[in-house]
């Protein structure tokens, strides 16, 4: 086989080695292989990474280029149009074969069809195999044959099709090809920020890569998850696993994280059904995608089109600084710009707000996340905004608005997590953490707080604003 032509292994969301199928198919096949990952930007129907994801693309390719040097390879880098660079490094080494781990976004899908059609009018080989979802969104449909949009039937027949394989282990060698084409200086691309570094937090929070995503999955396992049900929706408790990341980029596979969680007795069944639950809420926002591929762009329920949103840059601009008067919608939006993260249960408040009580469209909210969440994923963001916004799939009513103070008050009642994150009104008592508009002036003046100049007021009165939203909500009926 030393003379056989090499395979192209194109990394995608797929940054790891282990439980990677197309990796081991390549391997198996005993040919040298050529692992590249593409930086490619050139369609505009797919969104790029936001610049907090590229932060983390840097350091994940990093850590993969490491890995496969173990193994006796390397990753090579390029960027541009993919099939282009595919087809300059076909020419270039004479491969004959591509593999590589399908991605179910409609538009990728789209390009890969058109692709692999091409590379076989030319006598080429292009094979994507599963393994970013456990379910396949081709074929697990309603008894009707369409596509599930409400959550819980969907958990159903996901629990009946058969159980998600086991994992794959990854390859302890790869075989290099002899002369690797030359590769692109990852520094080049730019994807760390510089002047400024507001990135300069993220090392104290995440550590990208495969190795910290599988440590991630133990350190879960042997302690949140025996609580997971309860604490996850307290901010200022360590109760969520923190995997969403590393599955953003493909760091860890889904079957990876399903299979350690088979076996475990000693894990309360109610905290480990609602882990599986919150892993399959993720196959079922990709499921949604697949199926309505303009999901970060139109409202998925159309009577919505007729809601009318407010215009209001000022107002956004205070929600995107965590400058509301609202704490824990603050402490939360200051999370997100400090960690490039935000906890669940905020990212549900602080949507609420934008879309319910400022009354701005859930898309200025989408695009923001996008550029700012190291998990953003091009399925989760825009299903989860709909979901909050009312306007989506299994939705929570439009009706439903969130009251910032009183879910303050019941998932961070003594305030920790706000004080994390709002250091200006830390020095209040719990009292008033989560109302400071309320508190005495003696109070705000032996906390160091000048309202409105420390810390700001208010930008809306909640229920003035709560009554506008279901005058807007009322609205939409009349015309539907």
């Amino acid at each position: 086989m030393a003379s056989a032509p090499p395979i192209l292994l194109w990394f995608r969301k797929d940054l790891r080695l282990d439980d990677n199928l197309a990796l081991t198919a390549a391997v198996e096949t005993g040919r040298p292989v050529i692992p590249v990952y593409i930086l490619d930007e050139s369609d505009a129907t797919i969104a790029p990474l936001g610049a907090a994801q590229r932060w983390w693309l840097h350091h994940s390719l990093k850590s993969l280029r490491k890995s496969l040097r173990a193994t006796g390879n390397d990753l090579l880098l390029r960027r541009g149009p993919s099939e282009k660079i595919l087809q300059e490094l076909i020419d270039a080494t004479g491969a004959d074969t591509i593999f590589a781990n399908r991605i179910h976004e409609p538009q990728r899908l789209d390009r890969e069809r058109v692709f692999a059609e091409a590379q076989k009018q030319r006598g080429l080989r292009f094979t994507a195999f599963a393994g970013q979802l456990l379910h396949d969104p081709q074929r697990l449909a309603t008894g009707s044959g369409g596509a599930f949009r409400v959550y819980t039937p969907f958990w159903n027949a996901f629990q009946r099709q058969h159980e998600p394989r086991p994992p794959v282990e990854a390859p302890s060698s790869i075989p290099a090809f002899r002369a690797p084409p030359e590769t692109d200086d990852l520094d080049a691309w730019n994807c760390v920020p510089a002047k400024p570094d507001w990135a300069a937090h993220f090392p104290q929070s995440w550590t990208p890569g495969e190795a910290a995503a599988i440590d991630k999955l133990g350190q879960f396992l042997d302690g949140p998850l025996d609580r997971y049900k309860t604490d996850r929706d307290f901010p200022a408790r360590p109760a969520t696993s923190r995997l969403s990341p590393h599955l953003a980029l493909g760091e860890i596979s889904p079957f990876r994280i399903w299979d350690a969680t088979r076996g475990l007795g000693d894990i309360p069944r109610e905290d480990l059904i609602h882990f599986r639950k919150e892993l399959v809420w993720r196959e079922f926002c990709h499921h949604l995608l697949f199926h309505f591929p303009d999901l970060a762009e139109k409202n998925w329920n159309a009577r919505f089109d007729a809601l009318t949103w407010q215009e209001d840059s000022r107002r956004f601009r205070a929600w995107t600084r965590g400058m509301t008067g609202y704490p824990i919608v603050d402490a939360g939006m200051r999370q997100l710009w400090r960690d490039g993260i935000m906890h669940n249960r905020v990212r549900m408040i602080v949507g609420s707000f934008l879309v319910k009580d400022l009354l701005i469209d859930w898309r200025q909210g989408e695009r923001w996340f996008r550029d700012t969440l190291v998990d953003a994923d091009p399925a989760s963001n825009p299903a989860n905004w709909q979901w909050v916004a009312g306007t989506g799939a299994d939705a929570s009513p439009f009706f439903r608005v969130f009251n910032p103070i009183l879910q303050g008050e019941k998932f961070d009642a003594s305030g920790d997590y706000v004080r994390s994150f709002v250091a200006e009104i830390a020095g209040l008592p719990d009292k008033f953490i989560h109302r400071p508009f309320e508190a005495p002036a003696e109070v705000l003046r032996k906390a160091g707080i000048e309202l409105g100049v420390t810390y700001p007021r208010p930008i809306v009165d909640h229920a003035q604003a709560r009554q506008r939203a279901l005058g807007a909500y009322e609205a939409v009926k009349r015309t539907a």
